[in-house]
C-alpha cells in the first residue's frame, strides 16, 4: 500500500494510514510533535506555543559555563530553524533528520566531497541537471575523480560502466529535462553488488511522489528551491539517508565548507513544505492534461512526460509510438515502442499516484522556432526554474544545459527546439491557450488543432477532445 494513500473504505473511519500520510503530516511540520521546532522556545517560556515554527536569526548562542555543550553553538554549524526543516525533511522519508544546504548544488557538492577522493569513479545519468555535469566534469575531475555518463534507463549500461574504483552511482529520475526514468530498485541491486552507493536526485517528484530510499537507494538529493519551497523565494538543498554515519559525514563537510542553509531560507522552505502534497498533486494532474494536449499539436514533434504511458510521444504516432515514424526503420520503431511501454510500467510502479509537474516538448524548426514560440507567451514565464506555483518555461540548450557540449546535449535528446514546461496552479485551459498562441506563431494559423481542453462534470477534471487511446481504453 502506498505511504500516502489511506486504506479504509470509509474515509471517516479511524484510520492509522490516514493519520500518518504525508497529507496529514505536512501541514503540521515544524511545530508541536517535532522535537526540534519550538521546543527550546517553549522550555524557556511554557506559555509560548507558536503555530508556525519560530525564525531564529541569531548567528551564535550563549553558554553558561565553558564545559557546556549546547544543542546549537554557531549557526554555520547548526541553527534551531534549520534543524526544524531538517527534521521535517527526514520525516517525509521515514529517515533521521536531513542535512540542509544553501542550494541543491551545494548539497551535491557536499555529497561528492563526503564520499569521493582522488582515484574514485562515479557513474552518472547522462540525462541530468547541467550543474551536476559541470561539477563532475569541470571541478571534481581536477581533483582526480573520474566520471562516466551513461544511459541509466539501461541497467546493462550501468553494469558495464562499473569499475573496482566505482564508489557512487548518481541518477536523476525523472531526468532533467527529458524525463527519462531509471529503475531505482534494479540499479540499487547492481550498485550494491559492486560495493558502491546509490544516490538519487528526487527534485522533480519529491518524497510525495517517489520514495527512493524505500526502493533501495542510499541517499536522496533534492533541490528544495524547486517544488519543496514552491514559491520561488528560497534557495536550498538537502540530502536524506537512513545511514547515520553518512549523515554525520555530510554534516562534518558542511561545517568545514560553510554550506549550511540560512535560517530565513529554512523558515521559508519549511512553510512551503506544509502545502507540498496539495500543490504537487494538483500541478501533476494539470501537467498530464497539458502533455496530452501537446501530443495533438502539429508544430510539436515530441512530448516527454511519464504519465503518457511512455517516455516520449512522437506526434504522428499512437500513444505507444507504434506507427512508423518518418525517419526510423520498423525494427527501430518496435524497439522504441517496447521501451515506451516498459517506461509506462515503471512509472506506475515507482511513482506514487502521479508523475510530476514538468512536461518537455520539442517544436519543429529547432532553436529559431523555440525562440519564436517563447516570444508569444504571456502566461508562462520564461525563466531558469521549475516547481513554482506559476507556470514557467525554460529553453534547456541555452539555459540549464548551456555548459554541456552541444554534441553531448544532442546525444541525450536536448536539441535546440526542446522546451521544458513547469506547470503551475493555473487551470489547464489557461496554460494550453497560452501555448496555442505560441504554436500558432509557428504554423501561421489561427488554430493549431481541433484538440482543445474541455471541462467535464464539475470543472475539476479536463480531458483532451480526440482522446489518446491506451489500447482500447480511452484515457481522459
Amino acid at each position: 500500500m502506498s505511504r500516502n494513500t489511506p486504506g479504509a473504505a470509509d474515509p471517516f473511519a479511524p484510520n492509522d494510514a490516514a493519520l500518518t500520510s504525508l497529507d496529514t503530516l505536512c501541514p503540521g511540520l515544524g511545530r508541536g510533535h517535532d522535537p526540534n521546532a519550538g521546543s527550546e522556545l517553549r522550555a524557556a517560556s511554557p506559555a509560548i506555543d507558536p503555530l508556525v515554527a519560530p525564525l531564529v536569526l541569531s548567528t551564535t548562542f550563549c553558554r553558561e559555563r565553558p564545559a557546556d555543550e549546547p544543542q546549537h553553538a554557531y549557526s554555520r554549524v547548526s541553527n534551531p530553524t534549520v534543524s526544524a526543516l531538517e527534521d521535517a525533511l527526514g520525516r517525509l522519508e521515514d529517515a533521521p533528520p536531513a542535512v540542509a544546504f544553501g542550494s541543491g548544488l551545494a548539497a551535491e557538492s557536499a555529497l561528492f566531497l563526503s564520499l569521493l577522493r582522488g582515484g574514485d569513479h562515479v557513474v552518472c545519468s547522462r540525462a541530468v541537471y547541467g550543474g551536476t555535469t559541470r561539477l563532475l566534469q569541470q571541478l571534481l575531475s581536477k581533483l582526480g575523480v573520474e566520471s562516466d555518463f551513461v544511459d541509466t534507463t539501461d541497467v546493462d549500461a550501468i553494469r558495464a560502466a562499473l569499475r573496482p574504483a566505482t564508489r557512487l552511482v548518481f541518477v536523476e529520475t525523472p531526468a532533467n529535462p527529458t524525463l527519462e526514468l531509471t529503475d531505482i530498485r534494479a540499479v540499487a541491486e547492481i550498485t550494491h553488488a559492486a560495493g558502491a552507493l546509490l544516490a538519487v536526485d528526487n527534485t522533480f517528484l519529491t518524497a510525495v511522489l517517489q520514495r527512493p530510499l524505500d526502493l533501495g537507494a542510499d541517499l536522496t538529493v533534492t533541490s528544495t528551491t524547486k517544488f519543496v519551497d514552491g514559491h520561488s523565494v528560497a534557495l536550498g538543498g538537502s540530502v536524506v539517508s537512513r545511514d547515520v554515519t553518512l549523515l554525520d559525514r555530510l554534516r562534518f563537510v558542511r561545517k568545514c565548507t560553510g554550506g549550511i542553509l540560512s535560517p530565513f531560507g529554512a523558515w521559508l522552505t519549511l512553510n512551503g513544505l506544509r502545502t507540498l502534497p496539495l500543490r504537487i498533486r494538483a500541478q501533476s494532474a494539470t501537467a498530464e492534461r497539458v502533455a496530452r494536449w501537446l501530443t495533438a499539436q502539429p508544430a510539436v514533434e515530441r512530448v516527454y512526460y511519464p504519465g503518457l504511458g511512455q517516455a516520449t510521444t512522437d506526434t504522428g504516432r499512437d500513444a505507444h509510438g507504434s506507427g512508423p515514424p518518418a525517419s526510423a526503420t520498423r525494427t527501430d520503431d518496435t524497439r522504441l515502442a517496447d521501451a515506451h511501454r516498459a517506461d509506462g510500467r515503471l512509472a506506475e510502479f515507482q511513482h506514487d499516484g502521479a508523475h510530476g509537474a514538468v512536461v518537455s516538448f520539442e517544436v519543429a524548426g529547432g532553436g529559431e522556432a523555440a525562440r519564436k514560440l517563447l516570444a508569444e507567451l504571456r502566461l508562462a514565464r520564461f525563466v531558469e526554474h521549475v516547481g513554482s506555483v506559476e507556470t514557467l518555461i525554460t529553453h534547456p540548450a541555452s539555459m540549464t544545459h548551456a555548459d554541456v557540449p552541444p554534441a553531448d546535449r544532442e546525444a541525450v535528446g536536448i536539441r535546440d527546439g526542446l522546451l521544458r514546461l513547469s506547470v503551475g496552479l493555473e487551470p489547464a485551459e489557461a496554460i494550453t491557450a497560452d501555448l496555442r498562441d505560441g504554436l500558432d506563431a509557428l504554423s501561421g494559423t489561427s488554430e493549431t488543432a481541433e484538440a482543445n481542453v474541455e471541462s467535464q462534470h464539475d470543472g475539476t477534471h479536463v480531458a483532451v477532445a480526440g482522446d489518446i487511446a491506451r489500447g482500447t481504453e480511452t484515457v481522459s
